[in-house]
């Protein structure tokens, strides 16, 4: 009976649909919470008695630790372990959170969010990782990268939903409480059943580290804040002179270290290169337009926050059967075929959505949203997996720092941009135009470096 039991447990162990269930909680806990927060934000200042300023850096701490840190826990995950790497970002994540629902005050809660954008950026890296390590077979990996990414949309896409109804029945604390079921759950399923990957020995590249979060993290910064500070502000540009010093540096140093945290020679790969710039991209104009979007339905059409998400829910209809198909497609054809259509039927729904005024059926938008939404899914597996693959075996860690970043980066930049257009009442509908067709051209961007940049096949 024990022989049986222990079979069992090793047969569990290996899994990979264990490992891959147990990954993606991770990585759906952190998508749902960047989504979740925002439905709070007036919750909380009413409970909290915070500013708008201070309402802000509730989301701007997590964005700004996040950012700063994903190379760092990239590097971290390959020096040592993807899998302890990921457990010590769900204790951290978890903990965080805890401490956010604790909040007695708006100062403890933004303190918590920096600590939990932290956890953040040493989870996602290591899940990628961690999938790798779980999907040895190239054609299941891509299915798995589909499945990846239609967990992320699901949490992405009920956020806003979930958020509503807990702040509706309980308090702005419950979608920080939220997060702990699931981290708990992670962390007590991660050491039986995720693969554990080998420590890679390397240099800890100190001065690498801290220039790479200083450049990230200035950018952010400055990118935040030219929304509402404007883009000539002295703030702003000396966040950006101070991000442009420290990436030349970074640069110069790891070109000249014997064994750098980011190999430059990564960006000499195609596939690495495109499918970074595309993730930039893609993000820049989804997550552009989703927050103008929200605006529009709250401040133009007077919805409230539960009927807001409602009313984005088009964008998130086939989002897990897109995300699905991209990693059956990207199995078959490789990453190529998915995101030229995705980025293609994305570009088209923006573009839609730019018909939207204050008058504007809610139906007239209901099929742009479903086909942005769809783009979305189908490119971002696809796009991530491109990165992936072109690092080499040993670089999985870094690599998805890098794809990450450039992800986030393009968020930021997404919704600063984006943001700056409609912050005007009296001009928003024109600005919100004007904003959409951007979000449609850098999707319409993204297909020019894929069909330049990415392969066909499957290699």
């Amino acid at each position: 009976m024990a022989t049986i039991e222990a079979l069992r447990a090793q047969k569990e162990r290996h899994n990979p649909a264990f490992a891959l269930a147990v990954i993606c909680t991770g990585y759906f806990m952190v998508i749902l919470d960047a989504t979740v927060t925002n439905v709070a934000l007036p919750s909380i200042g009413r409970g909290l008695h915070g500013s708008v300023t201070g309402l802000q850096w509730v989301v701007d701490a997590y964005t700004l630790s996040f950012a700063g840190l994903l190379l760092t826990g990239g590097a971290l995950a390959e020096r040592l372990g993807g899998r302890r790497i990921f457990t010590a970002g769900l204790i951290v994540f978890g903990a965080a959170s805890a401490a956010c629902g604790l909040a007695p005050t708006l100062g403890v809660l933004v303190a918590a969010r920096f600590i939990q954008g932290a956890g953040a950026a040493v989870l996602v890296p290591s899940s990628l990782i961690l999938l790798q390590a779980a999907f040895t077979d190239r054609r299941a990996r891509s299915r798995a990268f589909g499945l990846w990414g239609a967990i992320a949309g699901v949490g992405a896409a009920s956020g806003p939903i979930v958020g509503g109804l807990l702040i509706s029945v309980w308090s702005w604390r419950g979608v920080f409480f939220l997060n702990l079921p699931f981290a708990l759950a992670a962390l007590l399923a991660a050491p039986r059943l995720v693969p554990a990957t080998e420590p890679r020995q390397r240099a800890v590249d100190p001065a690498g580290q801290v220039l790479a979060i200083i450049g990230l993290g200035a950018l952010t910064a400055a990118l935040v804040q030219a929304g509402s500070l404007g883009w000539t502000s002295p703030l702003v540009l000396s966040g950006f002179c101070l991000s442009a010093a420290a990436c030349v540096a970074f640069v110069v140093v790891e070109h000249h270290s014997p064994d750098p945290m980011l190999p430059l020679g990564l960006f000499r790969r195609r596939m690495f290169r495109s499918g970074s710039t595309v993730g930039l991209l893609i993000n820049l104009g989804f997550y552009g337009q989703l927050f103008v979007m929200s605006l529009y339905f709250q401040d133009i059409r007077g919805y409230s926050a539960l009927r807001t998400g409602l009313a984005l829910l088009p964008e998130a209809a086939l989002l897990t059967i897109a995300s699905a198909a991209s990693g059956r497609i990207m199995a078959r054809t490789g990453p190529r075929v998915p995101m030229l259509t995705g980025l293609l039927l994305g570009g088209a729904g923006l573009l839609g959505l730019a018909l939207a005024g204050s008058q504007t059926p809610y139906l007239v938008l209901v099929v742009p949203m479903i086909a942005a939404g769809s783009g979305m899914a189908l490119t971002m597996p696809a796009a991530t997996a491109s990165v992936m693959e072109a690092a080499p075996p040993d670089r999985g860690g870094i690599a998805s720092g890098v794809v990450n970043a450039a992800r986030q980066a393009g968020g930021v930049l997404g919704v600063a941009i984006l943001g700056s257009l409609v912050s005007v009442r009296a001009d928003f509908i024109p600005g919100l135009r004007a904003g959409l067709v951007i979000a449609a051209a850098a999707f319409l961007a993204g297909t020019a470096v894929t069909f330049r940049g990415v392969d066909g096949g499957t290699h």
